[in-house]
């Protein structure tokens, strides 16, 4: 969810600034994000992409979560890396 703040986790407060879903499977899904991570220090974007699935009421629950530093030379390399699958 564009825009969505999730509450301070500690001292850590997480912003989404784009997501984008696919469904797959019966219940499961995947995310891919760009987040926002803001601590007194400053702040940090980093790309997200998660596995998720539906409780039988709708909740989504996340199930394995991968975090990519938004670093030119770490998502060239995993874009490379993609390519070659």
């Amino acid at each position: 969810m564009e825009g969505e703040t999730h509450g301070p986790r500690g001292d850590v407060e997480f912003v989404t600034i784009r997501s984008e879903k696919i469904n797959f499977g019966r219940n499961t899904f995947l995310e891919v994000a760009r987040k926002r991570a803001t601590t007194a220090e400053g702040s940090s974007e980093f790309i997200s992409a998660s596995r998720l699935y539906y409780l039988p009421d709708k909740t989504e629950r996340f199930k394995r979560p991968l975090t990519i530093p938004d670093d030119a030379a770490i998502k060239s390399f995993v874009s490379e890396k993609i390519k070659n699958l």
